[in-house]
């Protein structure tokens, strides 16, 4: 009864099933986005992720191929939601700073992952050679050990989070604002402070040998829908199921719903690594009183290299002389 009372709550709120949450109750036909100068729909300002931090990714097998949540599923999980957004407030009358203040969560969406194809929602299978990079990856997720820089991820070392999942949400800095220029748009990213550039000029792909962290992006409009088609990755700086390829190649789709919503869609595929590709579907929610703060990755620089001397073979016995010394001065 609790969960349909809340359930009833959240409808005569207006929080409503996914297509809904898309936009303010106008279709993507209907809505006119306003234009810059010089004649483009006017995509710019702030449009964090941070309210997408309790959707998942990937949806649980549980659901199989059902996309959406019940009436009840969903209040459940609201309130479970609500329940870690409290803690915010928890800690702060306690006087402390731990996860409450730590992690950017939000409220969850209708729709109960971000991938919404294949129909289950999950990452397709990987290829024989994705199997093998995805067995050979190294990160601080997966490692005891650290002997070299190769034993730590992407994001260990503050590169890159990669694409998509630069465009997706993280504990954190889910910060996104967009900038716009004739034939030129830009994407900053909080996380990892990098940006995107994409060409709106006409201009064509670099040949296949120049290689981006984040790929080349070039892009159209198609009515009001930016298309931004991606590739030229450099192999191994993508967070996906595994490792990706030279062959990554991801298509966006922004399209203005409403004043402060857009529909975001990408489309991935990689031959090498995955058997299929797959999509990512969800609303994008304008907010001009977020703030992008510097993304520090780990203070001082040091903490790579303190893995490497707490943990490496090589550092052994430096390690028990240190502990020695102080065991004496005890």
């Amino acid at each position: 009864m609790r969960h349909a009372a809340i359930a009833a709550l959240l409808l005569a709120l207006g929080i409503a099933p996914v297509a809904a949450q898309q936009g303010d109750g106008q279709s993507a036909q209907e809505w006119q986005a306003p234009r810059t100068s010089w004649g483009d729909p006017d995509l710019r300002g702030n449009w964090p992720v941070d309210y997408l931090g309790v959707t998942p990714r990937e949806r649980p097998a549980r659901y199989g191929d059902r996309a959406t949540l019940t009436d009840e599923e969903y209040a459940a999980a609201t309130e479970a939601a609500q329940r870690m957004l409290d803690v915010y407030e928890e800690e702060g009358r306690a006087g402390l700073m731990a996860m409450g203040h730590w992690v950017e969560r939000g409220l969850p969406l209708r729709q109960n992952s971000l991938i919404v194809e294949p129909a289950n929602g999950r990452y397709p299978a990987l290829t024989p050679e994705g199997e093998r990079l995805r067995a050979g990856e190294r990160t601080s997720w997966n490692t005891e050990v650290f002997e070299t820089m190769d034993d730590f991820g992407i994001f260990d070392r503050c590169l890159t989070r990669g694409m998509p999942s630069s465009m997706l949400p993280g504990n954190y800095n889910a910060g996104i604002r967009v900038l716009q220029s004739p034939g030129l748009l830009a994407i900053q990213l909080e996380m990892i402070h990098e940006t995107r550039l994409v060409y709106l000029d006409g201009r064509s792909a670099p040949p296949p040998a120049m290689r981006y962290d984040l790929g080349y992006s070039i892009g159209h409009w198609e009515g009001q829908t930016l298309v931004i088609e991606t590739g030229n990755f450099r192999p191994g700086m993508s967070a996906g199921p595994a490792p990706n390829s030279d062959q990554l190649h991801i298509t966006e789709r922004l399209t203005p719903t409403g004043p402060d919503t857009i529909h975001y869609e990408a489309w991935i595929t990689d031959p090498v690594v995955m058997q299929t590709g797959y999509k990512l579907d969800f609303p994008w929610r304008r907010n001009p009183d977020y703030e992008i703060f510097e993304y520090a990755c780990h203070e001082g620089n040091v903490q790579v290299r303190g893995y490497i001397t707490s943990t490496s073979t090589r550092f052994a016995a430096q390690r028990e002389a240190a502990w020695a010394a102080r065991g004496q001065g005890e």
